[in-house]
């Protein structure tokens, strides 16, 4: 097997995998203690209610729903339960920038500044005075490229994910937008609003919305039904409610009467785990599914192989342990980045775990997805609980994960 050499910029993390002949299954056996871990989660109240699904690049593996979308209300869990996928709509605006990549209306190495004013002259973070709010800056040394935004090295901080970030939202009344870079560009991997100018950029481009563009280009053709900005009233009761985990108890927060809309390219998608996994399927299958391509095959790889070098995906602190833990998983054993997912370095304990090249991300409200080309499955698991990384849905998300590979033939 022959690796595929891009550039000198890129760290090869494997060589491309060719679709297998011999399609994955998952026993019997394996779908019933699947079933028992998920069940067993629910009757320990550990988590409200989930929907998992497996599948391989034709067909579906496994899909089960447990618990309720709606407690106070009793309402069932379903197979096709709307959840709040938050930071999972990044994946799903990177394949958008791809696909003007392909058209030949950016360069990756593009500065963002070639299209979005407000990004010209960026300016960096040299020192903050924590009692008054002051600080002080100095132009980047370089600009910012879209590959940066891609990749999450342009030095953008979220407040929940950045503890320095918080306390400058905090003391100036500044927006993340409106403050300093955190570092140099290129300089290392910090979880921020990247994707958020990246939707913009998607919009300047095509003369579309962004809800158009996804629409029209991504979700139409996989034949996405139910994934939107703005949830369309008749599916109102299907929309599961969120909870809060705090000192042990969960507590549910009712949806409201109008669906807010939260419309960027970094969060704010809702859909269900039927149709991420169609996304996720485009994907493994090389950029085509549904009878549409997507993308092509080699910019799936590009996307998918590590793009930030010698750099690391690092540990995010934040400093509201009721919105999130530290996060994610992976980074303590030095994964990469590609453009859009986490790439897995090595194998899991006991081999049981996804194999390296698996590419990956997640939604604030603990909803996850893998993809393992090596072995050809995808996998979602989707939760509506809070804070993110909760230890609780990680230990569900990891239990789950580890069955379906013990059981993977």
């Amino acid at each position: 097997m022959r690796c595929l050499w891009i550039s000198p910029f890129i760290l090869m993390v494997g060589c491309f995998q060719p679709q297998q002949v011999a399609w994955p299954e998952i026993p019997e056996k394996g779908i019933a203690q699947i079933d028992q871990l998920l069940q067993d989660a629910v009757d320990r109240k550990d988590i409200p209610g989930v929907v998992a699904i497996v599948a391989n690049r034709d067909r579906i593996l496994y899909h089960q729903s447990f618990g309720k979308m709606d407690v106070m209300n009793g309402v069932e869990m379903q197979k096709d339960t709307i959840f709040g996928i938050a930071s999972m709509t990044k994946p799903i605006t990177s394949v958008a920038v791809m696909m003007l990549y392909e058209e030949g209306r950016l360069d990756l190495d593009d500065p963002i500044s070639q299209y979005l004013d407000w990004l010209s002259n960026p300016e960096v973070i040299i020192s903050f005075d924590e009692e008054d709010g002051t600080y002080s800056t100095k132009p980047a040394e370089r600009e910012i490229t879209i590959r940066h935004l891609l990749t999450f090295t342009a030095g953008f901080g979220y407040s929940f994910a950045n503890s320095l970030m918080a306390l400058l939202v905090e003391k100036t009344g500044k927006t993340e937008r409106e403050l300093p870079l955190l570092h140099e560009p290129g300089e290392k991997w910090t979880y921020g609003m990247e994707v958020r100018v990246l939707g913009e950029l998607v919009e300047e481009l095509s003369g579309r919305t962004l809800p158009q563009f996804l629409k029209e280009r991504i979700f139409d053709p996989l034949g996405m039904s139910d994934t939107f900005y703005v949830l369309p009233a008749e599916k109102y009761p299907r929309w599961v409610t969120r909870h809060q985990r705090e000192n042990g108890i969960l507590r549910e927060r009712p949806n409201p009467e109008k669906q807010r809309p939260f419309i960027v390219g970094d969060a704010g998608l809702l859909s269900t785990a039927p149709d991420y996994v169609r996304f996720l399927q485009m994907l493994l299958s090389g950029g085509r599914f549904n009878g549409n391509r997507i993308l092509s095959e080699a910019s799936i790889r590009l996307m998918t192989q590590n793009q930030i070098g010698e750099l690391v995906v690092e540990i995010q602190r934040g400093p509201y342990p009721l919105l999130s833990r530290a996060f994610p998983l992976g980074a303590r054993r030095g994964d990469k980045f590609g453009l859009g997912f986490q790439i897995a370095v090595a194998d899991g304990k006991e081999g049981h775990l996804r194999s390296p090249g698996s590419y990956s991300w997640s939604g604030l409200s603990n909803t996850h997805f893998w993809v393992d080309p090596e072995k050809g499955i995808v996998a979602v698991i989707l939760m509506q609980v809070l804070p993110f990384y909760d230890e609780t849905c990680i230990a569900v998300y990891q239990g789950f994960e580890e069955l379906i590979y013990e059981h993977l033939n």
